[in-house]
């Protein structure tokens, strides 16, 4: 690894460069309140927010309070949620969290991280969305895939383990982008840094990343924000 000195002067330019290339970068998931928010980041475990909002529009007409999500009956829950995957254990997890909140929060949404983390099924990451998201409280950074990916491939950590590379970013990252950041990075994880075949050629940040490797087949890229095309062969990605 590089220096501290290199790795934060890089981390700088490459947020820069971020924050200019998604000007309107913002959580994807589709909520108008906390408890929404809460419900859908738990359904967004391995499963796209694409997947997670088409579940929502009728999940949230029909359940409204914390109230309704814990008393609702388990199959009945497993069955509107479904398709997001990992059903069971998803119904279960609402359910208990929105118990909790009943019981301990007044049917409420804390808006502490302590709190949060002592929810059933809740753990650092989607605490962190639900306090920068739907309270604008900059406790931490998000750590989900992309933000995983692109932290190791930009050599701001070799950590693995999301709640040390979670500490590595705090290390790295302003306070005042600690909300911002996650979204930065996983909309260039979306729409550019790809997991098995990352648009070097188009990429914003080719002068910037270490990891940046030349296509070996090159071809015309898509500007970032718009669905992707044919992805390009990449060597030593």
């Amino acid at each position: 690894m590089p220096s501290p000195t290199k790795i934060k002067a890089r981390a700088s330019a490459i947020l820069q460069k971020l924050r200019a290339t998604y000007p309107d970068a913002h959580c994807e998931l589709n909520f108008s309140n906390p408890l929404e928010l809460l419900v859908a980041t738990i359904l967004s475990a391995q499963c796209t927010d694409k997947r997670v909002n088409l579940v929502t529009a009728r999940l949230f007409e029909k359940y409204r309070s914390a109230q309704d999500y814990a008393s609702v009956p388990q199959a009945e829950l497993e069955q509107e949620i479904k398709s997001t995957g990992f059903f069971r254990a998803k119904a279960r997890n609402i359910r208990l969290m929105a118990q909790d909140l009943v019981a301990k929060q007044n049917g409420e949404v804390p808006a502490t991280i302590e709190a949060l983390t002592s929810l059933p099924g809740v753990g650092r990451k989607t605490a962190n969305v639900v306090l920068g998201n739907a309270f604008d409280v900059t406790e931490g950074i998000v750590v989900d895939t992309h933000v995983t990916r692109l932290a190791r491939r930009f050599q701001f950590t070799n950590e693995s383990d999301p709640e040390k590379i979670e500490q590595d970013l705090l290390r790295l990252v302003p306070r005042e982008d600690w909300i911002m950041v996650s979204h930065w990075l996983i909309w260039h994880g979306r729409r550019r840094c790809f997991a098995r075949s990352p648009d070097c050629a188009g990429c914003e940040l080719a002068g910037l990343c270490p990891s940046f490797c030349k296509p070996a087949l090159k071809g015309p890229s898509k500007p970032p924000g718009k669905p992707a095309g044919p992805r390009h062969q990449q060597e030593n990605c």
